[in-house]
């Protein structure tokens, strides 16, 4: 009887210990794997690609490198080819990407859409770095509109960092006529740049890893990814999608009135 009443209680607190194990393990997936399961894959080239779009881009720096555009003309992400392609030009009132010239070039001769990029430095006056990017940086028709990139709050307050903001895009939109792309993520538009007077200029939002957005506001461009692979460039590269059809895309980019 004994020897009985000893053997149930092992099989009782082994089953107790492999419950607990499972439950354990079902814990860790669900908050630990789950949630950073497309970054893992992501980072070991297993992209997965937001469904329901089929104008796809990308954006470069001299962090690409020298690329091979013959190759990358060609490329392929997921099934659709490569219709777009942002180039970062400038940061601060100094800095020109040392790449930018031979990318811009290059992005036009083999049939993209081409856009280029300004780095916002918040510590800067917001008036001098749009007459920087405005010197170094020559649209044309058929081009898409300067983007503005801002990522840093710096020393200025909220309201602060709206107001200069607003200074760039204003200086910069007066020169081409229509309303820069404001870049920027999903969490800093929520905190800081998320008031009404934001709602005109097209919305390029960076959230990685989902596979949808819950973002409620209008959104033109979606970088859903950093750790993309393309033919032609060497290491990772962003990947966009554009929020619309050909023709809506071709009709937000620049005109010959300016």
């Amino acid at each position: 009887m004994e020897n009985s009443f000893h053997s149930l209680k092992m099989m009782l607190w082994r089953a107790g210990v492999v419950t607990l194990c499972a439950l354990l393990c079902y814990f860790i997936y669900i908050y630990v794997v789950a949630p950073h399961s497309s970054r893992w894959r992501a980072l070991y080239g297993i992209e997965n690609y937001p469904d329901g779009y089929s104008i796809r881009g990308i954006d470069i720096s001299h962090y690409q490198g020298d690329i091979n555009w013959n190759k990358l003309s060609k490329a392929k992400i997921g099934d659709e080819s490569i219709c777009f392609v942002f180039i970062k030009a400038t940061e601060g009132v100094q800095l020109l990407d040392e790449n930018f010239n031979e990318n811009f070039y290059q992005a036009r001769e083999f049939g993209l859409l081409r856009g280029a990029y300004h780095y916002f430095k918040p510590n800067v006056s917001a008036k001098e770095q749009a007459r920087f990017f405005l010197k170094q940086v020559h649209l044309e028709e058929g081009d898409l509109p300067p983007v503005l990139d801002i990522e840093e709050i710096g020393n200025l307050t909220p309201k602060q960092l709206r107001e200069a903001t607003l200074t760039w895009m204003k200086e910069v939109e007066a020169r081409y006529h229509k309303p820069p792309i404001l870049y920027t993520y999903y969490k800093f538009k929520k905190d800081y740049l998320n008031t009404p007077e934001f709602d005109r200029y097209p919305y390029w939002i960076a959230h990685y890893y989902v596979s949808s957005l819950t973002y409620n506001g209008k959104w033109k461009f979606w970088q859903h990814t950093d750790c993309g692979r393309l033919d032609g460039i060497k290491g990772k590269v962003d990947l966009n999608i554009y929020n619309g059809s050909m023709y809506e895309l071709r009709r937000l980019c620049l005109e010959d009135d300016f």
